[in-house]
């Protein structure tokens, strides 16, 4: 059984359709690339997976549960990590506070998080709205860990920082999917780092699953169509 299956899921902002037909599914372990041009429902997905926004078709499931329409912090409590696009760290908040914030207990706590991440143990202290968006980006996916999560969602948590914090980032994705049984599923647009990582990709058009399989099956006719590389 999948840990997390969409099928023929449809979802709304208002009266605006987003989403026509989105299929995927993840095993545990696996690292799913969610890809597609801009505006074409990447995010949107990464919200009803989350609860954030409510699927009006289809179906979800994550294990055992069907999680339509349950809200977002009981889909959280069953295991979903988000690192939402933006980081939206609490800016007040030190390193730290932020990071016990949803803490739950398990194997990711302030140890291990910040042997992921020292740069997190320098700035225990430090207020994260201080911190450069680098740290930032760390302190979210950090943040993210401590909830124990058996999915973690990773939306563009690559997108502006500079190359060489896009690294680290990147160099911890690999190390979760080395040394852990999670789940991730990564909405980048850097076909190179993500062929480091992922296990399978699906393409979205236009709130449509158009594309879907092993991502070294990704051809350059099939990024060319879709993704405009």
């Amino acid at each position: 059984m999948s840990l997390l299956k969409l099928s023929n899921i449809s979802a709304f902002y208002n009266h605006s359709q987003a989403l026509f037909d989105v299929h995927l599914s993840v095993e545990e372990g696996e690292v799913l690339a969610l890809m597609g041009r801009n505006g074409m429902g990447k995010s949107t997905t990464i919200k009803v997976i989350c609860g954030l926004l409510s699927n009006r078709g289809g179906v979800l499931q994550f294990g055992e549960d069907n999680i339509v329409g349950m809200p977002a912090h009981k889909i959280a409590r069953k295991g979903v990590g988000l690192v939402p696009e933006g980081r939206r760290c609490f800016a007040d908040l030190t390193v730290f506070e932020n990071l016990i914030a949803a803490a739950r207990s398990g194997e990711w706590d302030f140890e291990a998080v910040t042997k992921l991440f020292p740069r997190l143990a320098e700035r225990k202290d430090q207020a994260a709205g201080t911190l450069s968006g680098g740290e930032q980006q760390m302190l979210a996916i950090g943040r993210a860990l401590m909830t124990n999560p058996k999915l973690l969602l990773l939306d563009e948590a690559t997108e502006g920082l500079a190359p060489v914090v896009r690294q680290e980032i990147w160099s911890a994705i690999a190390k979760l999917k080395s040394e852990t049984a999670m789940a991730i599923i990564v909405v980048d647009k850097s076909l190179k780092e993500l062929s480091l990582v992922a296990d399978k990709a699906v393409i979205l058009e236009k709130g449509v699953s158009v594309w879907s399989g092993d991502y070294g099956s990704l051809t350059s006719d099939i990024t060319d169509k879709y993704l405009g590389i």
